[in-house]
């Protein structure tokens, strides 16, 4: 037997490859296949399945693409939704693979075609040995209930809570469980940051085995978390098992300072350096969105129009820019700038500054600034800044008017800990705004030095309605 997670950086996603006897499947695909043909290959196996647990909202699947380039047959549950695939299996039906076979389970709630896999082995076929549980059941949290329709979220967590105890908490303690995403995913709310689970372990911590199932709808109902607008896009793509790859990364031409210049007035420059970077300086007008967040805000300011123009630091290839966000549907990177920042600075063209500041330097002149917090709202609730206003990063640009921020006086901007906060800086450049600082360390530093802080919705003029503005606990782990 072969087994092995494989991460994707940035979206907290996993996919997997489980063989036997030589022959395998893989489990939730990206799009970027290489590191799947490269496992197969070393380990000698023949793609047999490309199974899926469910469409996928936050990343573009490579389900059709690796079943096209392989031959191998696309596995899913019985649904209208996943049609397209070459089999499709009900309730309880098996799956064989080698000396495996994987059970079908239906785990609606997250999604109305969510399947859960368990695996048992043929020499011990009463006792799983895990479950593919996609978004169903993450560790330390459930899914989000909220996709398919906000308006039936407390439905969608009945169903969610009643297919998790009826289909995989029967599977036994031991069972190891594979879910499609952890810490730091849009998917769940309080993901667990831990490699490894079982429903051992779940069942005495996970709040759709520990609370009732009163409690549990109400506590997805508190959720409210964020939706990217790029989840749109991703839901029309993964309804025909994703896409593709355009074009090979590494084919996105370096632009000299000049011809980048030119080239980009018409797109979106975004800056991939670090927030302080950043700050120091950089091209008018550009968006800052580090390394490290790329994945998950790139979809927020990018549409899959939008040509985006990279600036990356020094040492880092644009490849992993690229396909970072290749793999939310943003395919029209047209330029990297050749030499990076430096090389536009030595040439002499325009640059554009921003301000910083530690806690205590804010603390000692706080009437000096407007001050806004770009967190999710849960974190906004659960201690800020006294007197901040506060709009979710993602919602900035839409919600600027309502917030009254004058433009000629300073703003303070602050997050967890500045990769949020860098970006909403930028925005408010971009916007006509003066003087902004981004508070280094966030609200870490600011709560580690004993700072004060307040608790609590913000000032009714602030609070996003719920609908408009579903603003959440945080979509990217800082």
């Amino acid at each position: 037997m072969f087994f092995q997670a494989i991460q994707t950086p940035g979206l907290a996603h996993v996919s997997y490859v489980l063989g036997d006897n030589g022959e395998a499947l893989v489990v939730d695909p990206r799009r970027d296949l290489d590191v799947y043909l490269e496992v197969l290959h070393s380990q000698g196996l023949r793609l047999r399945y490309v199974l899926m647990t469910h469409r996928q909202e936050d990343f573009v699947l490579g389900v059709t693409a690796l079943s096209l380039l392989t031959g191998a047959r696309i596995v899913a549950g019985k649904h209208p939704i996943t049609g397209y695939a070459d089999l499709q299996m009900g309730e309880r039906e098996r799956l064989q693979l080698g000396r495996l076979f994987l059970l079908a389970l239906h785990t609606p709630g997250h999604t109305p075609e969510s399947f859960s896999w368990a695996i048992f082995l043929d020499s011990h076929p009463k006792h799983a040995w895990g479950v593919f549980s996609g978004d169903a059941l993450l560790a330390g949290e459930s899914g989000r209930t909220d996709l398919p329709d906000p308006e039936r979220t407390y439905e969608n967590a009945a169903l969610l809570y009643d297919s998790l105890h009826r289909e995989i908490l029967p599977l036994g303690d031991q069972a190891l469980v594979f879910p499609a995403h952890g810490a730091g995913s849009v998917c769940g709310g309080h993901i667990d940051d831990r490699a490894l689970t079982t429903l051992g372990i779940e069942r005495h911590r996970n709040p759709v085995f520990v609370l009732g199932r009163d409690d549990f709808i109400a506590h997805k109902l508190h959720e409210r978390l964020p939706r990217p607008p790029y989840f749109s896009r991703m839901e029309e793509l993964n309804l025909r098992g994703g896409s593709p790859l355009d074009r090979d990364p590494r084919t996105v031409p370096p632009l000299p300072p000049r011809t980048f210049r030119e080239s980009s007035r018409n797109g979106l420059v975004i800056d991939t350096r670090e927030p302080e970077a950043f700050a120091g300086g950089h091209l008018p007008g550009s968006l800052s969105i580090g390394m490290k967040a790329l994945p998950t805000f790139g979809g927020w300011v990018a549409a899959p129009d939008t040509s985006v123009f990279l600036v990356m630091s020094e040492g880092v290839e644009p490849e992993q820019a690229v396909l970072a966000l290749a793999r939310i549907g943003i395919d029209r990177v047209e330029g990297v700038l050749a030499g990076g920042f430096g090389a536009w600075r030595n040439a002499g063209l325009p640059i554009e500054r921003s301000a910083t500041l530690t806690p205590s330097e804010l603390q000692e002149h706080a009437e000096r600034y407007q001050l806004l917090d770009v967190r999710g709202l849960s974190e906004f609730e659960s201690g800020h800044i006294p007197g901040a206003h506060h709009a979710y990063v993602g919602q900035l640009e839409e919600r600027l008017p309502e917030l009254e921020l004058r433009p000629e006086v300073p703003v303070a901007v602050t997050c967890d800990a500045g990769y949020r906060s860098g970006l909403a800086t930028s925005l408010l450049l971009r916007h006509g705004f003066q003087n902004v600082s981004n508070l280094l360390g966030g609200m870490t530093a600011w709560k580690k030095l004993e700072l004060p802080v307040e608790e609590g919705a913000p000032h009714p003029k602030e609070t996003p309605a719920p609908r408009e503005y579903p603003t959440g606990d945080e979509v990217y782990s800082e």
